[in-house]
């Protein structure tokens, strides 16, 4: 059964995809119980776009469910690969290149300490990549896990 998009029924948060969206008195937007999210309705198009977020995700109604009009389908601009290349590259490099300048005075069994801390510094940087490009790109798996949290603290 296709319905369209209309301030008096409820639907499926299409951000966290656990609460509903009811209207909110005397304009055109949706609050979600669940993450608490204003979304922008536009009636005519069938749109709702979040308002209270950095990036401005829009979703259109199909008449049954949520479909994603944001810019998740894009590609990476140039600026982003050059951010990644350098986060990832300029301090595990800065490690590796005083390891192999300062070596140790005495040789140690297995894979020297410096490749280690290189190889640990690389892996912190790349979980730093990752999570810039989830908080850019608000997916919905990573926001409802970040709601989740939320609700767990202690008020």
């Amino acid at each position: 059964m296709e319905r369209s998009l209309n301030l008096t029924d409820t639907y499926r948060c299409p951000l966290c995809r656990q609460g509903d969206l009811q209207a909110l008195t005397l304009i055109d937007a949706f609050a979600c119980n669940f993450c608490r999210h204003i979304l922008t309705a536009d009636l005519d198009r069938q749109e709702v776009q979040v308002v209270d977020s950095s990036q401005p995700i829009t979703w259109t109604w199909t008449g049954q469910r949520w479909q994603s009009l944001s810019h998740w389908g894009r590609p990476l601009t140039p600026l982003v690969w050059i951010t990644t290349a350098l986060l990832l590259s300029l301090p595990a490099g800065v490690v590796s290149l005083a390891g192999y300048l300062f070596p140790p005075l005495a040789p140690a069994p297995g894979l020297p300490f410096s490749l280690i801390w290189a190889a640990i510094t690389f892996a912190a940087h790349f979980l730093l990549v990752l999570w810039l490009l989830a908080e850019h790109y608000q997916f919905p798996i990573y926001v409802t896990m970040q709601v989740r949290l939320l609700q767990q603290r202690p008020s």
